[in-house]
């Protein structure tokens, strides 16, 4: 394996949506991930989180199943789990076992709201977990309900992200300490940080409440998409002056509307100008007028095209797998080169057998299928 995490090795279990993308992650920076799965679940090339994988099936509820997650927990550095809390207890994984075989483990937790509270036990979804961390209100148009986003915020942002960072950062402490830990991620709290700009920028007085109102909540018109002539749309984001001044140049604008920048009250009317103007032009027509000028003007790329851009092209930001395009691995290092992802195997013989489990209990479990 290849990467800064090269030698670490992460038993995943169980988890839809952010613990794959934290497994992912960890397994891109060249961790070794063991991915436990449910008998019968079969992987596609168009799994991409479930990429780098070393899959096991195991049966967690039969002696022998649960016998040969132990030995993996005994050799693990990290444990991923994503279930309702109370479920790896009953199982018989809980963290007391899993600290118990193995004192060093680092047990990283997943779920919606946190492994206690009043809705610890609640069902949710991205949706619920971005609505109570305040994020989900500030996304949208004015006078129009809150925007449902993709699932960017929760589960990845504020979930996955603060898994990884989490486990990683209990990795650290135990070069110190000698002792694993438990790390408790919740996505509500994870997505309420992401949003702590907001927060800071609402206690100075400098964030109105109202939806698309603010200069970074489509409110204002130098950071804004519009619709070109040709249907597809561009991203203008001048929010310096000087990045606004060339703006209205290349526009062609030149009216007394557009002097205040910062005159809320004129936005609205800012923008029905500025919307004029961008539908005169196709939105290869405008990128190549901006060329490669500071004015923060791109293209709004989809998921067809953005492999394609110079730019993607030039640093190998796509990689193909098992032909699906799908983005590389990020971020870059200066010495622990990470290698190219690969598609998820079953985990063989040698790798279980290097992780601690018996020839014993690897028999049992290959007889049980």
């Amino acid at each position: 394996m290849a990467g800064p995490l090269a030698g670490i090795k992460i038993l995943e279990v169980g988890g839809i949506g952010p613990v794959p993308f934290a497994g992912m992650l960890l397994s891109d920076l060249g961790a070794e991930v063991v991915q436990v799965v449910r008998l019968g679940t079969a992987s596609s090339p168009g799994d991409v989180p479930g990429r780098g994988r070393l899959r096991l099936a195991l049966d967690l509820r039969s002696p022998g199943g649960l016998a040969a997650a132990k030995e993996l927990v005994a050799s693990a550095d990290i444990l991923l789990e994503g279930f309702r809390p109370g479920v790896m207890e009953r199982l018989g994984l809980g963290p007391e076992v899993c600290l118990a075989l193995n004192p060093r483990l680092v047990f990283g937790r997943m779920t919606g709201w946190g492994q206690t509270g009043p809705l610890a036990q609640v069902a949710g979804h991205d949706l619920n977990y971005i609505a109570l961390s305040g994020a989900l209100h500030g996304i949208g148009k004015p006078d129009e309900p809150p925007t449902v986003p993709l699932n960017l915020i929760g589960d990845y942002g504020g979930g996955a992200m603060f898994l990884a960072v989490g486990v990683l950062a209990a990795l650290h402490e135990r070069r110190v300490s000698g002792q694993g830990q438990v790390v408790d991620a919740a996505m509500a709290e994870g997505s309420a940080l992401l949003s702590a700009l907001f927060y800071g920028m609402r206690a100075a007085g400098r964030w109105k409440p109202e939806r698309g109102s603010n200069h970074l909540d489509g409110g204002a018109p130098f950071y804004n998409t519009y619709r070109c002539a040709d249907g597809k749309y561009i991203a203008v984001g001048a929010i310096e002056a000087r990045f606004y001044s060339r703006l209205l140049e290349i526009c062609g604008v030149d009216d007394p509307d557009f002097d205040e920048q910062w005159d809320r009250e004129r936005w609205p009317l800012q923008k029905r100008k500025l919307a004029a103007h961008f539908a005169l032009r196709t939105q290869r027509e405008w990128c190549d007028l901006a060329g490669d000028q500071d004015i923060c003007l791109t293209p709004v790329l989809d998921w067809s095209e953005a492999p394609l851009h110079v730019q993607h092209q030039a640093r190998g930001a796509f990689v193909e797998i098992e032909g699906v395009t799908q983005p590389a691995p990020a971020p870059r290092f200066s010495r622990s080169e990470t290698a190219a992802p690969r598609p998820a195997l079953d985990a063989p013989d040698e790798v279980l057998s290097r992780w601690g489990v018996s020839a014993g209990t690897l028999a049992a479990v290959r007889a049980r299928g």
